[in-house]
């Protein structure tokens, strides 16, 4: 008898002491019944009602079939749906794929081959592809999100809306553990095939802490949501978050520069995240200067370092805004570092600080801890980390070499603590034996008054073996010169750092997330 209380008293106080990614919009709500949580197109809903959307999918789910483990990819622009599925998902203890939409037929068949999916949300747009990606695979679970009376369910798929239908709005009750598997996100950008880095509730809910006292967030923001939430920055640093203070958001399709504009606005926005490639491209809109921003007065960016002129600019054209610089990687939840307003320009090109909840230090290829002022590869210890690469324990053990995280990014640390970025490994161009940061000769080219964006690339070269190329898109009306450039570059580089070629494009190849796409330029510059 004894031992049955035992486990009763162990099973309740653990429940108790719960804290999930599903509890947290459960306390939100509870704080914030009426207030306006996300509006998304003409759908707007307070956090009582987002909550109850939540609970009724996963009894929805839960009376389909659907349990504690299952894994459930979702592919999918940006909408309300998505940010549902992302809770009720964590609420019953499943676990959640998100799929990035640019990836080729066949990068999602391997990840859904590589996760072994129990499940597939998608809207009608991408039903298609994810048919043909898991022909011969037998998934039961197929969900269509955003539909309405007028959506045409093709037969295997279920409407998200037909689930949900008449279930309860309260919370369902699964037993979960704080350190469960909550979300598989697959690297992108790298060389080889993509690795699914698992991040648990702790790992995540760790971070979200991270990103409310670092970037100063609270419930009186209103954000715009712009960037895909496939992709870890805007749903484990923006949205997740903000559902976390009880913030106001505004979710859109895509990152369109005039529509972000538009938006902040209409709704007196004051939060916003984007990539330095999306704030460029705001700033050199022709009506950057009509559009009405003076509510924005949280800025974020991250994915890549922002050029030191492009900041230079905002901060004059965009008065009332302070700027956070976010750096980190999927595998940290993905922040790890946070670069402060008030060490913008005194600290310029830096990564910031380690946050909160992270220890960070520079060690160099035997794991010891290089002097300050040295260049090694950035190590973490921080709660926020994965729990390892989904069937993957060799590269798991490689990743956590010596007991830290080895984010794969070269940097510094100053006598101050701030870290500096060098360049991702891969970034950096073996030129005539010597190591060039493609980071450093593009910083040179942005101060051209005539470039929008610049992208640098070592291309395979007989004498070189690997040439320094410069790929460059002009200012509306601009003109320049390959040879200029080359000249330019030699007055503030040495000359075996200066491009040794150097071409004009009209735009860069990005992802969703904005992160120019290099290995694509690679490819594409190389039989030039």
């Amino acid at each position: 008898m004894k031992d049955i209380h035992q486990d009763q008293s162990t099973t309740m106080i653990k429940r108790a002491r719960r804290n999930t990614i599903g509890d947290l919009l459960t306390r939100t709500a509870a704080r914030y019944p009426n207030k306006l949580a996300l509006t998304y197109k003409h759908r707007k809903v307070t956090y009582l009602e987002l909550e109850q959307l939540v609970n009724q999918t996963a009894h929805g789910l839960i009376k389909d079939g659907i349990k504690k483990g299952d894994k459930l990819a979702l592919l999918s622009k940006n909408n309300l749906d998505f940010v549902i599925i992302n809770f009720a998902v964590a609420r019953i203890g499943a676990v959640l794929i998100p799929v990035n939409y640019m990836l080729t037929e066949k990068d999602i068949s391997y990840i859904l081959n590589h996760s072994g999916v129990d499940g597939l949300f998608a809207t009608v747009d991408y039903r298609d592809v994810l048919d043909q990606a898991t022909e011969g695979l037998n998934i039961e679970h197929r969900y269509i999100l955003e539909t309405d009376g007028t959506t045409d369910i093709p037969s295997a798929w279920r409407a998200l809306s037909e689930i949900q239908y008449n279930q309860e709005t309260t919370p369902v009750e699964v037993d979960i553990d704080d350190d469960d598997l909550a979300h598989v996100l697959y690297t992108s950008g790298t060389e080889s095939a993509p690795k699914g880095a698992m991040l648990s509730h702790k790992s995540i809910i760790s971070e979200y802490v991270s990103c409310v006292v670092d970037g100063q967030m609270s419930s009186d923001d209103i954000l715009v949501h712009a960037l895909p939430f496939y992709h870890s920055a805007q749903l484990h640093v923006f949205l997740g978050p903000s559902i976390y203070v009880g913030a106001s958001g505004i979710i859109l399709d895509e990152a369109n520069p005039a529509i972000i504009m538009e938006t902040i606005g209409k709704h007196q926005a004051s939060q916003l995240f984007a990539p330095p490639t999306v704030w460029i491209a705001m700033l050199r809109h022709p009506d950057f200067d009509n559009f009405q921003l003076k509510t924005l007065e949280k800025c974020y960016y991250g994915a890549a370092i922002m050029p030191r002129e492009i900041l230079r600019e905002l901060s004059r054209r965009l008065p009332n805004s302070r700027f956070w610089n976010f750096y980190g990687q999927t595998e940290v939840a993905p922040l790890a570092t946070a670069l402060q307003p008030e060490d913008q320009l005194r600290k310029l090109g830096s990564a910031g600080k380690p946050t909160l909840h992270v220890e960070t230090k520079i060690i160099d290829e035997n794991s010891v801890e290089v002097p300050r002022g040295e260049i090694g590869e950035i190590v973490h210890r921080t709660p926020h980390a994965m729990l390892g690469y989904l069937n993957d324990p060799e590269k798991t053990l490689e990743a956590f070499k010596d007991g830290w995280l080895h984010s794969g990014d070269l940097g510094m640390m100053d006598e101050e603590g701030y870290i500096t970025i060098v360049d991702r490994k891969k970034d950096i161009i073996n030129t005539g034996g010597v190591s060039v940061s493609s980071r450093e000769v593009e910083e040179v080219i942005y101060q051209m008054k005539e470039v929008a964006e610049v992208a640098v690339i070592g291309i395979q070269d007989d004498y070189w073996i690997e040439a320094i190329t410069a790929i460059i898109v002009l200012k509306e009306n601009n003109s320049l010169s390959d040879e200029a450039v080359i000249e330019f570059c030699k007055l503030e580089l040495p000359t075996f750092k200066s491009p040794k070629y150097v071409y004009f494009t009209d735009a860069l190849p990005k992802n969703p997330s904005g992160k120019v796409l290099k290995k694509d330029l690679r490819k594409m510059y190389e039989k030039k």
